[in-house]
């Protein structure tokens, strides 16, 4: 029903939204990537700009994907430019689940070299900013599962100082806003040099895709919402929490459908306004009876990639 939902919506929407302008923004390994520019409905001044990534376990996926199209709509009706990228689908050729050594290496780059093409298109839309009329305090990371991990881990990055980031000087985003996400690492719990930016999270508790708590073994593993906020807690930044009782890996689509108002108010009032909030909704839904929260790192790669 909701796949019904999501393709009568983007029917609805997909012929009054479209693009502005197509760029290339980089070329890596031989693979040329393209951004999307949506423009705001107002141009008259700077504008914030939400730089969105796909989901797709980071294997599939595209940036035009009509699914996403309400969206970038209500974003730039409300005045936001929207950026949607491409990056490397790394795993585009599956992941070995037998072989946990060789999954670690092959995630740990695919979740890379997707937050530093992340980077890539953030610093071109840096340097087109004033042409755009965007303002660049005010340009935020956003993505759906694989995108959201992305975004995540691209401000990570930053706050670690990651060669990576240094083509964008002392730029970070004003924020981030997570579809089910996480951060990856080989070193146990996410490390933070510096504060990040504000944060909102979306995700279900019994989301077998993306772990809502965390999925490690020996420190290598997904870091996700629950424990990010926990994180961000202690360190005293501003966060939004959306956390949804007994969801699964829906949440990684359906609040750009139905929690639009919750996204446009955390730009409005963290990113613009700057407000130093950290909100926790937890939300029980009925018609989401109760079901299994735990899952195994075998069971989420096989989640992901089950072939």
């Amino acid at each position: 029903m909701r796949k019904i939902f999501t393709l009568f919506v983007a029917l609805v929407y997909c012929a009054t939204v479209t693009a502005q302008n197509t760029y290339l923004f980089a070329e890596r390994d031989g693979e040329k990537l393209y951004l999307d520019h949506y423009t705001a409905v107002d141009t008259e001044s700077l504008r914030p700009c939400v730089i969105f990534a796909f989901g797709g376990a980071f294997a599939r996926g595209t940036r035009a994907d009509e699914g996403y199209l309400p969206y970038f709509k209500a974003l730039t009706e409300a005045g936001y430019d929207v950026v949607s990228i491409d990056y490397r689908k790394h795993l585009a050729k599956g992941i070995n689940t037998e072989g946990l050594k060789g999954a670690v290496v092959t995630m740990k780059n695919a979740v890379e070299y997707a937050a530093q093409d992340m980077l890539s298109a953030t610093a071109f839309v840096l340097k087109n900013a004033e042409q755009w009329s965007i303002n660049t305090q005010q340009i935020v990371a956003c993505g759906s599962s694989a995108g959201a991990i992305t975004a995540l881990q691209a401000e990570n990055m930053i706050c670690n100082g990651d060669k990576a980031a240094q083509e964008l000087g002392e730029f970070n985003y004003a924020g981030v806003v997570s579809f089910a996400g996480a951060i990856f690492s080989v070193s146990g719990k996410p490390k933070w040099q510096k504060s990040p930016c504000p944060v909102m999270l979306f995700h279900g508790n019994a989301d077998s895709n993306v772990p809502y708590k965390k999925a490690s073994a020996f420190g290598v593993g997904f870091y996700g919402s629950e424990f990010l906020v926990g994180q961000f807690e202690k360190m005293d930044t501003p966060y939004w929490f959306y956390s949804a009782q007994y969801r699964n890996h829906a949440m990684a689509g359906d609040p750009m459908y139905v929690n639009v108002e919750e996204i446009k108010a955390f730009i409005n009032r963290v990113v613009v306004k700057g407000e130093k909030l950290q909100i926790v909704q937890s939300v029980v839904d009925a018609k989401h009876p109760k079901t299994k929260t735990r899952f195994s790192v075998k069971e989420y790669l096989g989640s992901n990639y089950s072939k």
